[in-house]
This record gives structure tokens, sequence and C-alpha cells, in this order.
């Protein structure tokens, strides 16, 4: 496993900071920024446990170990998926292998994993890798999932992905967030990056967070928090500049596209790092709707930002192949 691969339990009642959560019935597997965390939800006395989201298929088998020790020796009975990008699903086919686990995606996902469409599942759009998987139920917007003693209700959160979940602990006030909230933001809104609009969508999830009594957030990327006031205001200030200036927010997207790929490859020599954004159809995209004035073709472009992350410090380029930092 690699630093930021950190088992947590979670006290809605401790204050924030690393290592300081606990409460009974519930792992936190924070992961590195290529796979989502990982939430065990641990059932009763014989019951089994249900893991929330598995991280990318790349970190499959780190997610394999974190998990074995995180269960104790107690079963794995389901494995449950916010949404279905790459980071939150990647691991399902490994699970399914080992555990023969049923898999439960959100409903409106339901079907384009049965049928395997990576252009509705976005994957061919995006240039992503994720195993194939099977699903064995779709959850629905205000089912409930019964783990033991709790009772997490799933609710609607679309913007960053339009048929996300988030699931809320009313009992202690925990809020499984997935990318819909986390500590400093929120993911990237990609439904506005193909000309859909989606940021009131993002409002909307962020005043229904605001509405519910919540005492501490799990989000799908970064530690547990309990300061949701603070959260949200920085996601709403977050918020109004990309609203302000879609570009910008394009530009940061693009900028993510390509970090993104290069952790999946891990390094990658720069014309294959080029060839990538010029077959990726999204990456495409995203240049002729909002950079055609910054550069003159989407090569140029993606030359162009990544000079910018190996100069802030986010990617590595040595002898002309580029590397993850």
């Amino acid at each position: 496993m690699h630093a930021g691969d950190t088992p947590r339990n979670l006290n809605p009642d401790a204050a924030a900071g690393p290592g300081s959560f606990q409460l009974p019935g519930l792992t936190v597997l924070e992961r590195g920024w290529l796979s989502s965390n990982n939430i065990v939800l641990h059932g009763a006395p014989g019951e089994g446990a249900t893991l929330v989201d598995s991280g990318h298929c790349v970190h499959a088998a780190q997610t394999l170990a974190l998990l074995r020790h995180a269960l104790h020796g107690q079963a794995l009975v389901r494995v449950v998926n916010t949404h279905l990008h790459s980071d939150h699903c990647g691991g399902n086919a490994t699970l399914q292998r080992e555990f023969g686990v049923p898999v439960s995606v959100p409903a409106a996902s339901f079907a384009a994993v049965q049928a395997w469409d990576e252009d509705a599942l976005s994957y061919r759009n995006t240039g992503q890798r994720c195993d194939r998987f099977t699903a064995q139920a779709a959850l629905n917007p205000g089912e409930v999932l019964q783990v033991g003693a709790r009772r997490w209700q799933a609710l609607a959160a679309p913007g960053h992905d339009p048929e996300s979940l988030v699931l809320f602990d009313a009992q202690d006030g925990v809020l499984i967030s997935a990318d819909a909230l986390w500590e400093n933001g929120f993911g990237v809104v990609f439904p506005e990056l193909e000309g859909i609009a989606a940021f009131a969508d993002v409002a909307a999830v962020l005043d229904m967070i605001e509405r519910l009594p919540v005492r501490v957030v799990i989000p799908g990327h970064g530690a547990p928090f309990s300061d949701v006031s603070g959260a949200l205001r920085r996601a709403r200030t977050r918020l109004a500049g990309q609203r302000a200036d879609p570009a910008r927010h394009a530009r940061h997207a693009a900028k993510v596209m390509i970090k993104y790929h290069v952790m999946e490859e891990r390094s990658q020599p720069w014309q294959a790092l080029i060839a990538w954004t010029v077959a990726t159809p999204l990456f495409d995209g995203v240049w002729q709707r909002f950079a055609q004035r910054d550069a003159s073709t989407a090569s140029a472009w993606c030359e162009q930002l990544t000079h910018e992350l190996v100069g802030s410090g986010a990617l590595r380029l040595l002898d002309d192949v580029v590397h993850d930092a």
C-alpha cells in the first residue's frame, strides 16, 4: 500500500485530526487520490460487512489487502457504489472474484453496467480504465441500507456525476459524501464539460447537505472531517468562481484528466501522453468548447497544461517521459 492508505475508525464526538475518529461499526480506509476512500460498514455478529466504494483497478491488490485487514475475519457480503467513476468502482471485479459478493450500484447506472456500455459509463469518453464487473442490485434515492443497527439512507447527489448517490446515517449524523462535498471543495462537474448545465445541481446538493443534521463527513477523497459548515462555505466559494468563469473550471478539469491518466500509468512517454489526449473524446471536446483561443489544437493545449503541471510539481518530466509526482 502507498502513503495515504490509512485505516480509520470514526467518532463524531472527536476533534478532527489524524487517527482521532472512533465509531463502532465503521472503518474508513483513506486512500491516495487515484483511488477513492473505501468505507467498511460492519454488520451485527453473523451479518457480515458492506463495503462502500472499491477504489481504482490499479490499486485493486492494495484494496484487497486493506479490506482483509479491516474485516478482522468478518465476511464481506456486499459492495455498494456511490457512483461509477473508475476511482470508486475499479476494485469491484477483484472483490467479486475474491469474495463472490453482489454489487449494488445507483439505479440510474444499473442498465449500463449490465450491458457494459463504456460510453454511458463514461470510461471511453474520459479515457479511463475500469475492469468489467456485474451488478446484482440497483439502489434508488430514498432507499435505506440496513447494516447492523445503522440505517443508511441513499440520497440523490447530481452535479459531479448526474447519477451519484450519497449515504446518510441520521443516528450519528454521518454522511458518506462521495465527491459531492470534500473538506476543500468537490469533484469536477463533468456534465458542464459536455455543455450540460449542472452547476445548479451542485448548489442544490450543498443546500441538501446543509439541511441534514450532519456531524461528520466521510468524503470520497481526503480525511473525514467535522467542520461541515466550513466545508460548505468553501465549496460554495469554489462553485461561485466556477459559475462566473466556466472556462477556468474546464481548464482545471483538463489538468485533472491529465494528472489522473498519469497516475493510472505511473509514467508515460511524452508523445504517448499527447496521443492519449487527442484520442480521448472528452479532452478534445473540452478544448473545442473552452480553449481554442488558448491553443490551436488539442495536442498543443495538452502540451501547455502538462508543462504547467510539471511547473507546479504535480508531474515530473525526465528525458521526455512524464512521471507522476
